[in-house]
């Protein structure tokens, strides 16, 4: 008798349905059935640009560490300096392992002073919380795994605060950039609102029950508050072109447990002089043997052609020297941009390189990232 092994079934959002309804194309995205395209991936994205747009993140994952020694369990397992936040803020951090390469990029927020939340990706939540469950024996806290109580959504574009400042009774503007603050929102007490995100824009991300009649009902009535200024529900693909344009790390991508923190150029978040840390003494070995010997650069497409991930990366003797880890055309700026690991000697702007696209060497050179920011507000 034959057996074949069967896939596990997907895994689903409270809005599946939802999005399923407004007929959005599917895809499996780390082992979720997720949103990737609604009216098309180029309008989502110019609507976060220059309007505000709206995702369904609910697929990431949220760890809570409770209890008088969560920060120092903290300050063992991420990178950045928890001490340094006060309750209210959110810092944007990593855990490592021990060879100073990524387990995931996180966000940090501290809710009091023995009480933490992690926000983790989707495709690693077993492996991350499997980490700082191991990794946080030795301290007295409390962790505990709440990714599946929230939905979480992102409200995203320049339009976000007076989008959102329709449905709740936090006066949005006193909440800063990674800041945060418990407030009504859609009727509901005790939400999140955080202003963070993974777009380049300014927004803010809600955390509501996981119900699937209560998230519905929120997404709808956040669609409604921003129908004026021209409100779309996104998926993957513009979260994806958004966050590349900004050059935001994606895991698998400009970070993995292949890439240490200085090569993915993300030491600025890296404190080693609060004190040990799991990943720090590799950490020190990489800087006192010279630096990391390669370093992730950014790319603009010269000649007609998209640089996609896994592409070669070549110099102008057609000697190879790197590969690109995230392509794509950038809507905003009409641009094929690249983000790519060379070597640093390579590592000078406007130098000419080329991508092999594939059987053509197509002229590509290397600018500043991030390729976008976003403009100041005028006051």
């Amino acid at each position: 008798m034959s057996t074949s092994a069967t896939a596990p079934a997907l895994r689903k959002t409270p809005l599946n349905a939802v999005h399923r309804q407004l007929g959005a194309k599917m895809v499996d995205f780390g082992g979720w059935d997720m949103p990737v395209e609604y009216s098309g991936l180029i309008a989502e994205h110019m609507a976060v640009r220059t309007g505000v747009g709206l995702f369904d993140v609910s697929h990431m994952g949220d760890i809570q560490l409770r209890g008088p020694e969560s920060l120092n369990a903290i300050q063992h397992i991420c990178m950045n300096d928890a001490s340094k936040l006060q309750v209210g803020q959110a810092q944007y951090s990593a855990m490592l392992y021990p060879q100073g390469t990524f387990v995931d990029d996180v966000i940090v927020h501290k809710l009091s002073d023995n009480d933490y939340l992690i926000v983790i990706n989707a495709g690693t939540r077993e492996k991350d919380f499997s980490w700082v469950k191991t990794n946080a024996q030795k301290f007295h806290c409390h962790v505990s795994d709440y990714s599946d109580y929230y939905t979480q959504l992102a409200i995203q574009g320049p339009r976000a605060e007076e989008t959102l400042q329709k449905l709740t009774n936090v006066d949005l503007s006193t909440i800063k950039s990674y800041w945060f603050k418990w407030g009504t929102v859609c009727g509901l007490p005790n939400t999140l609102i955080a202003r963070t995100g993974y777009t380049g824009e300014d927004g803010f991300e809600i955390y509501v029950p996981s119900d699937e009649a209560t998230s519905k009902r929120v997404w709808e009535e956040v669609l409604e508050a921003g129908k004026e200024f021209g409100i779309v529900p996104c998926g993957l693909g513009a979260r994806n072109t958004l966050r590349l344009e900004a050059a935001l790390s994606l895991y698998g991508h400009e970070i993995s447990e292949t890439i240490n923190v200085y090569e993915a150029g993300l030491d600025r978040f890296c404190k080693p002089e609060k004190g040990p840390f799991i990943g720090s003494e590799a950490l020190q070995q990489v800087i006192a043997s010279g630096g990391p010997e390669r370093k992730l650069v950014g790319l603009e497409m010269v000649d007609r052609g998209i640089a996609r991930d896994g592409y070669g990366v070549f110099d102008e003797n057609a000697r190879p020297i790197g590969t690109v880890v995230s392509g794509s055309p950038a809507p905003f700026l009409k641009k094929n941009i690249a983000l790519a690991f060379i070597p640093k000697d390579y590592s000078a702007v406007d130098r000419q390189l080329f991508v092999q696209v594939r059987n053509t060497m197509v002229k590509a050179k290397m600018v500043p990232i991030p390729f976008y920011r976003r403009p100041k507000k005028q006051s």
